[in-house]
């Protein structure tokens, strides 16, 4: 074990605020980069978990934020291609959605007055025939059955008290009157509460898109390991009308879109910036005591003939450890944050890329703090023991 690593592990009280210091500031920027890209993420995760292995969107759309619709006849163009087995459109909607305090029929016009909380939600209509392309994945079997049942919807658990609903409840949406027939558990948004619904029930609401655009086409293949070589194939074909992509590639850009916009760019770079200055400001001083604290063994290092640049070099590496101990301080606080947001109905997502620049960054910090506190060995000098 080497000099520094010694002295921050026998001597851990005198660098425990540095090591809190840094974990703050790396959890102040990790836990908003997990908020947003978890919001994001709460927003395609139909997306996500479809059984499709291409997704079709419009030419210009650079992700599933951007997109505007296709032309209906972009179906039948891409059923051409012989690897394509199954295509089906996504359908959605927004609606008010109203908790009653009477109780009509399911399907019946909603009576006015009767609402006592207000939300604006957002619908995802699925096909509830089993594997059925829109149908996600982790959709269980008694929920698609439900859900079989016209004018039923599920909701996520973490949106039950924001609506003011519970399982079996009857709400307003939009015009008509629906129940709350299955509870969903992995769907929470913290923007827009999702419904789910079967496309039937949005066709009885005359909410279904019935024009000459449809949304976003979920592709299935023949054979998925040649998704790739489909996708360049359709590229090739679509007459600048539509374009594929891969779910790698448009989880990638779903992603990328919502780092982009420029208000989050400027919160995350404003909370790196507080970062970056509460972590050098604490981390620097409690280095600077806990050198003054041992400046006396420096100076008997120096007195048998250790040369400045040796210790300068220890200290060095004892501030790398003390910013590999703050990385590990911050690990678990974000665990304990995700956790907790799980259990309140927030979607927490963290990138790696993210997680890794983060990791840099509080290593730059204790680094630098370091490099600030390397002054304080000019005072180790050996004539002083003789005092």
């Amino acid at each position: 074990m080497s000099l520094a690593l010694a002295t921050v592990v026998y001597e851990w009280r005198r660098y425990m605020a540095a090591v809190v210091a840094l974990a703050f500031s790396g959890l102040l920027v990790l836990a908003q980069v997990g908020m947003f890209v978890g919001i994001g993420k709460a927003f395609t995760a139909t997306i996500d978990r479809s059984r499709a292995d291409l997704f079709v969107l419009g030419p210009k759309a650079d992700s599933l934020f951007g997109n505007s619709g296709l032309p209906r006849r972009v179906m039948s163009r891409v059923y051409l291609n012989p690897e394509v087995a199954e295509i089906s459109d996504l359908e959605g909607d927004g609606a008010p959605f109203n908790n009653l305090s009477d109780k009509p029929r399911p399907g019946e016009k909603a009576k006015p007055g009767a609402a006592r909380r207000r939300e604006f939600v957002q619908i995802m209509a699925v096909d509830t025939a089993p594997g059925s392309l829109t149908l996600p994945t982790d959709i269980p079997e008694d929920v698609r059955r439900a859900l079989q049942e016209p004018f039923v919807v599920a909701v996520d658990r973490s949106a039950l008290g924001r609506l003011g609903v519970k399982l079996g409840d009857r709400a307003g949406l939009g015009t008509r009157t629906v129940r709350i027939g299955a509870i969903l558990t992995t769907y929470p948004n913290v923007a827009q509460p999702l419904v789910l619904m079967s496309r039937e029930t949005l066709r009885l609401m005359n909410m279904a898109e019935s024009g000459t655009r449809v949304g976003p086409l979920m592709v299935r293949l023949r054979d998925p390991s040649k998704v790739e070589a489909v996708r360049d194939q359709l590229n090739a074909a679509s007459r600048g009308e539509y374009r594929a992509w891969t779910r790698a590639e448009l989880g990638r850009a779903n992603g990328q879109m919502l780092m982009k916009n420029q208000i989050l760019g400027i919160m995350l770079g404003f909370s790196a910036f507080l970062g970056l200055l509460i972590g050098i400001g604490i981390t620097w001083q409690t280095l600077r005591g806990a050198l003054l604290a041992n400046i006396k063994e420096f100076a008997s290092l120096r007195a048998l003939g250790v040369s400045v640049m040796s210790l300068r070099i220890v200290v060095l590496e004892l501030s790398f450890w003390v910013g590999v101990a703050g990385l590990g301080a911050t690990a678990l606080l974000l665990t304990g944050v995700k956790l907790l947001a799980q259990s309140g109905g927030v979607p927490m997502v963290f990138p790696l890329s993210n997680v890794i620049s983060t990791a840099v960054f509080l290593l730059v910090i204790a680094m630098l703090s370091g490099l600030l506190s390397l002054g304080i060995l000019k005072q180790s000098q050996p004539a002083d023991l003789l005092r």
